[in-house]
């Protein structure tokens, strides 16, 4: 950003920190998708506002907060996820100055008691702003921020607390996993206001839908990543390429069965159930010599016991108790649509096929396809032919298609991502902090 935070009106500010939600991405998704974010009735948005207030802020006045760690003058590790705080857990079991920090009732999964929190009390205090920034959107929105007028209310006030969070705390630094949650862009504004350093950590593929790249120290996992970057806007600050931190512990356990007798098959909010299901009750009867399990993101609240009553012999993997690379292990084939999943199951040497339950997301958003990393099923015939030809023989070669993605595939830095990256950040926080 070329402009300093603190100089950006806060209409301005709020659509930075909103970047995401007024993108054509955002605004073209299903309202089955957009359900659990944004509600289509404007009385039920009105509702949750409603539920936000009494709850979340209301709430947070007389939640206590008692955190078990020292916050003055370290490392930040923030995160809005259970995959963030996977992703950064390498960072905090190297540095002793190093904690785990979230919002003050963000919701972590299995980490939830594992990390500190940062008071949001006081946002209430800035809501006096929000008619004026609602209607600052919407001139410049149009009927957009009308649509989603109640997640501008919920990002009112994230910058002006975190702002006051960074100069009584003065953290060495502020290191993310996301960059373009709202809590999370409002952090990296404060943070750019008190001139506190950032540094960001790749989590999961990237899209050209996301922000421009605004943190002092990016560790991206691979040239993909950056290509990306470079066309949502002008990457600030140092960029290193670090392979991917996460999967040093399982790039030596890659799938070596030569045939396919296990498929994982991954979803997410933006594939319809309907259409999960209409798949999944074709292949268990074609298919009686595989196992399938199904994963849905950790985000994905539907209910699929309907499901595995209907077909008892699929399997689960619940994201929230079982990582994505436990889960892997034991497959050896994914189908999945529109997922970084692909990605983490290609490195593992599991056959990844991609296949859309509907039309969500723009066809290939990660580019998976297009880059020659997976394999491609239009139809159902086509998908029942390729696991046919996978069940005969699989290819044991195939984590190479990956080296665009993760930079260290095939050279010395191999499975030491963790170790490169944390040189590099102990490094740069010599110099800055």
């Amino acid at each position: 950003m070329s402009v300093k935070p603190a100089a950006l009106s806060r209409t301005e500010r709020l659509r930075d920190i909103l970047q995401l939600r007024f993108t054509p991405l955002f605004a073209g998704m299903s309202e089955a998708a957009l359900a659990g974010i944004s509600p289509a009735g404007v009385g039920r948005r009105l509702l949750r506002v409603a539920g936000y207030t009494v709850l979340r802020l209301m709430g947070n006045i007389v939640q206590p907060i008692r955190n078990p760690e020292k916050l003055h003058g370290a490392v930040w590790l923030y995160v809005v996820s259970a995959n963030n705080y996977d992703s950064l857990r390498f960072i905090r079991e190297a540095r002793q100055d190093s904690v785990f920090v979230a919002g003050q009732q963000k919701q972590i999964g299995r980490y939830q008691q594992q990390v500190n929190r940062l008071s949001l009390r006081r946002k209430l205090l800035y809501y006096w702003q929000f008619p004026g920034v609602l209607l600052g959107l919407w001139r410049r929105e149009g009927k957009l921020a009308l649509r989603f007028f109640d997640l501008i209310f919920y990002a009112v006030g994230y910058y002006e607390v975190y702002r006051r969070a960074l100069r009584h705390y003065r953290p060495r630094a502020v290191v993310f996993a996301n960059d373009h949650n709202d809590d999370t862009r409002a952090l990296l504004l404060a943070c750019q206001a008190e001139g506190v350093p950032t540094t960001y950590v790749q989590h999961a593929s990237v899209s050209p839908y996301f922000p421009p790249l605004g943190f002092d120290l990016s560790l991206l996992e691979g040239q993909d990543a950056l290509d990306k970057y470079r066309q949502c806007g002008p990457v600030a600050g140092q960029v290193e390429l670090v392979g991917m931190p996460k999967a040093d512990g399982f790039l030596h356990q890659r799938n070596t069965s030569p045939r396919v007798l296990r498929v994982g098959v991954a979803c997410n909010i933006h594939d319809p159930l309907d259409a999960i299901a209409g798949l999944l009750q074709a292949l268990l009867p074609a298919f009686p010599e595989l196992t399938f399990t199904l994963r849905a993101h950790p985000s994905d609240t539907r209910n699929f016991q309907d499901l595995g009553r209907q077909l008892p012999a699929l399997q689960f993997s619940d994201a929230r108790t079982e990582g994505v690379f436990a889960f892997l292990q034991r497959q050896d084939a994914l189908i999945a649509a529109d997922t970084s999943t692909h990605l983490e199951a290609v490195l593992l040497n599991v056959a990844s096929i991609y296949y859309r339950f509907g039309q969500q997301l723009p066809d290939d958003y990660y580019g998976y396809v297009s880059r020659g990393l997976i394999e491609r099923a239009a139809t159902l015939p086509e998908l029942e032919k390729l696991l046919r030809q996978l069940h005969q023989h699989k290819h044991t070669d195939l984590y190479l298609r990956a080296a665009y993605y993760n930079a260290t595939l095939g050279t010395s830095d191999e499975g030491h991502s963790q170790e490169r990256a944390l040189r590099i950040l102990a490094g740069w926080l010599e110099n800055v902090a």
